[in-house]
């Protein structure tokens, strides 16, 4: 008998991970992304791979700091980038949106005007000078092109010469969110900036919720100042931004005063010469770790089709929706129209039922994690809230909310564990 012998298969390389894969425990239904978003691989494995190098920046000569400080100059380029900033914009890293608007609210010229919407989070109502303009919720997008085309024309009074410049009176800021963080609906960042441009205001955008959903490009929506947060960008060590134009931040208080906010100290109280750029914000040793995940997320990121994750997102969104619509006693809160564009967030109330017990009931029954209250956005929760019993007609709607919110590594199980659970417990 010949024996025939076959070689073994050859060696097949490992499989390589996707850096946008998600980390999680498994039988965990994490639908809290809004708050936190799990870490992708990609942020893990940046901080890994430098975390043997962890050393200070900008302050030593030892090859472990010079490359901690490569890596953190690289890590705000590759973050400026991503978010399209120009050549004239600092690229400054803070702990989060809030610490970003905080430091650019620090950094107004004196006498400026902030106009606000009542829609925003916290974050974006709450650091701006007294004497500040807060609009009505619109009704829809066009409304808050008219609302705020009225209230800056207000402001800055009629000019017969046509579109007003930035040197015409007292400064005026717009400040807006891109994405509701209550009921994931845009807003039309770009047509605002174009009104706030006729007047010769400045606009800042709060990019927190939309960036993880869908690209942001701030030279390509024409706005002044763009913060955000790496937390809810999948790359949660503690890390923000705030990239915009150079004049006001060059020309304001350090936000926190120390060292590497200078360039010079002398021996007299007040002989201090601050740096301009980023550094003169960044005072005290930054977060390089968080600035390398951010980073880290941002390129992998780019590099994805970003088109196909929000096209299977928005199935998921729309698989959801219509699954809480069809529950009796389900009400999902929204500010605009049902079709109004939105990202992966839907905030509703159970009627009858507690949010707060509703969301410990998940958590403990069906291992699904969801947000509940208000959201840091009381106004405008508060608002949906009596919106949604005047809609319903129900007077048994409590006095908070709960959110679900997608993303990177949701799928049609973890959508439908909820919906099933929603149902049993209503």
């Amino acid at each position: 008998m010949t024996v025939t012998l076959v070689p073994p298969p050859a060696p097949q390389p490992p499989a390589v991970a996707d850096p946008l894969d998600v980390l999680g425990v498994p039988g965990q239904v994490n639908l809290d992304y809004a708050a936190t978003a799990p870490c992708a691989r990609a942020a893990a494995d940046a901080v890994a791979e430098l975390l043997p190098w962890y050393a200070s920046v900008h302050r030593g000569a030892g090859a472990l700091s010079r490359r901690c400080t490569l890596a953190y100059e690289r890590a705000r380029q590759a973050v400026g980038d991503f978010l399209g900033a120009r050549a004239g914009d600092h690229v400054v890293f803070t702990r989060n949106t809030t610490d970003a608007l905080n430091l650019l609210a620090r950094a107004l010229p004196a006498g400026t005007t902030v106009v606000t919407f009542g829609g925003e989070h916290h974050a974006n109502l709450l650091p701006w000078p007294r004497g500040s303009v807060r609009l009505p919720v619109p009704p829809d997008p066009a409304g808050a092109l008219r609302a705020l085309d009225a209230a800056l024309g207000e402001l800055r009074g009629p000019d017969p010469s046509g579109p007003r410049s930035a040197q015409h009176g007292p400064p005026v800021l717009v400040a807006v969110t891109a994405a509701s963080n209550v009921t994931g609906e845009r807003w039309p960042v770009a047509e605002l900036a174009r009104v706030a441009r006729r007047h010769g205001a400045r606009i800042a955008v709060d990019a927190a919720q939309l960036a993880p959903h869908a690209p942001v490009d701030v030279a390509a929506l024409d706005v002044d100042y763009l913060a955000l947060s790496g937390h809810k960008l999948y790359a949660p060590f503690g890390a923000g931004v705030l990239v915009g134009r150079a004049d006001w931040l060059d020309a304001a208080p350090p936000y926190l005063a120390g060292g590497g906010a200078t360039s010079h100290v002398g021996a007299a109280t007040h002989d201090v010469r601050w740096a301009t750029g980023p550094a003169r914000h960044e005072a005290g040793t930054p977060n390089l770790l968080g600035a390398v995940a951010l980073a880290a997320v941002c390129t992998a990121l780019a590099d994805a089709d970003r088109a196909a994750l929000h096209d299977a997102e928005q199935a998921l969104l729309t698989r959801l929706r219509e699954g809480l619509a069809a529950l009796p006693h389900v009400l999902e809160l929204r500010m605009f129209g049902p079709a109004a564009p939105r990202v992966g967030i839907v905030s509703f109330v159970v009627a009858g039922r507690d949010s707060t017990q509703v969301a410990a009931e998940l958590a403990a029954a069906y291992d699904i994690g969801v947000r509940d209250g208000l959201f840091c956005a009381h106004p405008l929760a508060r608002r949906l809230l009596d919106e949604a019993a005047a809609r319903s007609g129900r007077r048994d709607l409590p006095p908070t909310a709960l959110r679900a919110s997608i993303g990177l590594g949701s799928t049609t199980g973890h959508v439908d564990r909820l919906l099933a659970a929603l149902a049993a417990l209503a």
